[in-house]
Order: C-alpha cells, then structure tokens, then sequence
C-alpha cells in the first residue's frame, strides 16, 4: 500500500500538450519520516508509524517526546499509520517522499470537509422552499416531518437542520497529473476535501479499473 501525508494547498490549472485545460488540487506532500514499525508477532498487525510536519519542541507532549527521541528522529506535528505488507523493507528515520507515486496512478484522499455550522434543510439536505407569495409563512421552514396521531413520532433519520460539514470524506479513483519531486508537490486532477492547509491522507486506490 502506498500512502503519503499531505497539505492541500490551493487549486489551478495545467494544460496538456494538445492545450487541453486540466483542473488541479496542489498538494504539498511529505517528505514523512517512519517513526514506528509494527509487525504481526509484536503488534498483531503489519503496519509503519509516520510523522509529517515540523514543530517546534516547547508544543509536544513529555509522552510524544520520548517516542521521537527512542525512534531518534525530529519532533513532527502529527502521526498517522500505513498497513503494508512487508515491514521489514522499512527502517526507522527513514524518509518517504513523493517519488512513491508518479504520473498517471489512482488515489484515494481523505481529508476533513469544511464545517458550515448549522444549516437548515434546504442547504443541508437539499429540500425544496414553501410558497413566497399568498400569505404563505413557511418559507424557508422543515414542513411536515410525518404523520401527527400515528406513529406519532418522528422517525430516526428524518432529514432535519443541523451542523454541516467538519467531516471526514474519502474521494477515489482520482488522478495524479502531475509531481514535482523537487518541491514536494503533487497535482491531482479535480477537486478534493478539506480548506487551504488542511491535512490529506493520499493512498493508492482500491478501485483500480
């Protein structure tokens, strides 16, 4: 499984050479350091511990500390885990940079949608607005969320108002069009999840036509 951290860092656009127009998503994508290695005999599971993103020493924990220095690797803001078949071809401290992928593979990406605070139906759900017009005051409102005497109650689920956005959302199959090894950045065609200099786990996909 490849996988790479990364931070969204805003969209543009390339051009093929038959001037073809591409929208891209920019991601700044590691370098990331392995700072764990776990295996099936000590861990239950095959998997590598990696750390992405400098931070300055005062803002880690006295418990995250410790981890960095007995891996004898830097101070990184966050921490996340890859499953991959053969730990044994990692070693601790070692870098992995965007040169895993190249040009033209599939990938997965996760990252945190932008919160909308609370919304009502029509935003949130889609829904269709009352009447404007002929003394109608329900506008903008829910309207009828089910029938009064029986059940008698409002079914769980029923489309309502509420906080939108702030979750985690996974868009596959999309397409690496560019990498820039030299700068760390990796260009994805169309759109992914998350604000400017929101944190994206990029994986290979695992719905490869």
């Amino acid at each position: 499984m490849k996988g790479i951290l990364g931070k969204k860092i805003g969209m543009t656009q390339i051009f093929t050479e038959e001037g073809r127009v591409i929208p891209v998503t920019v991601v700044e994508a590691g370098p990331m350091v392995v700072t764990q290695i776990k295996t099936q005999e000590t861990d239950g599971y095959n998997a590598i511990q990696v750390g992405y993103d400098d931070i300055k020493s005062k803002n880690v924990t006295k418990p995250l500390k410790g981890h960095f220095e007995k891996a004898g690797t830097e101070y990184r803001r966050t921490l996340r885990e890859f499953i991959v078949e053969d730990p044994a071809a990692y070693k601790i401290g070692q870098e992995i940079k965007v040169d895993i992928f190249a040009e033209g593979n599939k990938v997965d990406v996760t990252g945190i949608s932008k919160g909308k605070g609370t919304q009502g139906t029509i935003k949130r759900h889609n829904a269709s607005r009352g009447p404007m017009t002929h003394g109608s005051k329900s506008h903008r409102l829910s309207g009828s969320l089910g029938a009064g005497t029986t059940p008698g109650r409002v079914f769980k689920g029923q489309t309502m108002s509420g906080r939108m956005g702030n979750e985690q959302v996974t868009v596959q199959n999309l397409e690496i069009a560019k990498i820039d090894t030299e700068r760390n950045l990796l260009l994805i065609k169309g759109a992914i999840p998350g604000p400017k200099s929101g944190m994206l786990t990029i994986k290979q996909t695992v719905k490869a036509e």
